[in-house]
């Protein structure tokens, strides 16, 4: 009875050993297994680092050499944007140059259109004191007044204004022989009348001029301006319009005025220069 009560506690005891060893056994093969599955993360790890590595050394050697390349632009911008502003600069300064001196002829010529008027309307405020101081004599004072007003009708023909083709300001021109005379009697420019036969270029002053074509019916008109060794071509053009373009080493205003078409082969007008512009050897007609 004991014996076999001893067996049985001896087997009763020897049984949880068995167990606890197996369960060692297990947790001993998981950690070995995470040990290796941790040196597979690890190598795997590795390969994408290494990989990420060699990736960001391609990246850092490309973006190097797009900086060298990006440099290399920027002084090429630099030289080429230099050399631009140098040009741009000049020419700048030759347009400033230009219009400095058209705005001076467009004052110039503002200036000599405003005393004109101011003249104009002194003498009818002269006339109108006339009219308010001779009460008596009605008559007199009708053929006064008539007489002014055919006065004032004459100067204001004579000191018409017309708008330039070129510079756009307002040009004082005649229309026939007797208001060319009235002008060139102000003395603030040259003026040269001149004919045009077709097909024939002819000297006018330093220039010289050839009619092209000519349309009596429509009062229009193409002339060829030969000046500084150019040509200019004034096409389809109309009576006393002034025709402008600029002539000499400092270049001056000129204008070109035509007042009749006597036919289709045949135009007259006048050439006006500036007063500072070179005078020709001789005149033709």
């Amino acid at each position: 009875m004991s014996d076999r009560t001893n067996e049985t506690s001896s087997s009763s005891y020897a049984e949880p050993q068995r167990t606890y060893s197996g369960a060692f056994l297990a947790a001993m093969a998981i950690a070995v297994l995470a040990a290796i599955g941790a040196l597979v993360w690890s190598y795997v790890l590795s390969g994408r680092v290494s990989r990420q590595q060699t990736a960001l050394a391609d990246a850092t050697q490309q973006n190097a050499k797009l900086a060298a390349d990006l440099r290399e632009t920027d002084a090429r911008l630099r030289v080429a944007t230099d050399e631009l502003t140098k040009s741009l600069g000049l020419t700048q300064r030759q347009l400033d140059q230009r219009a400095r001196a058209i705005i001076q002829r467009e004052d110039a010529a503002n200036k000599q259109l405003l005393a004109a008027q101011q003249q104009t309307a002194q003498q009818v405020a002269a006339v109108s004191s006339d009219v308010s101081n001779v009460k008596t004599d009605v008559g007199g004072v009708k053929t006064d007044v008539a007489k002014t007003q055919a006065d004032l009708a004459q100067t204001n023909s004579q000191l018409q204004s017309m708008r330039g083709d070129l510079t756009g300001a307002n040009t004082l021109i005649a229309r026939n022989h007797d208001e060319l005379v009235t002008l060139e009697h102000k003395g603030d420019r040259n003026y040269y009348e001149f004919s045009l036969d077709k097909g024939h270029r002819k000297p006018v002053g330093t220039v010289s001029m050839e009619l092209r074509k000519a349309d009596p019916k429509h009062n229009r008109f193409t002339i060829w301006v030969f000046a500084d060794d150019r040509r200019y071509e004034k096409k389809d053009r109309n009576v006393n319009e002034p025709l402008q373009f600029y002539s000499g080493k400092q270049p001056a205003l000129y204008e070109i005025v035509v007042n009749n078409i006597g036919s289709k082969n045949r135009i007259s007008g006048y050439l006006s220069t500036p007063k500072s512009a070179p005078a020709p050897a001789a005149t033709g007609q």
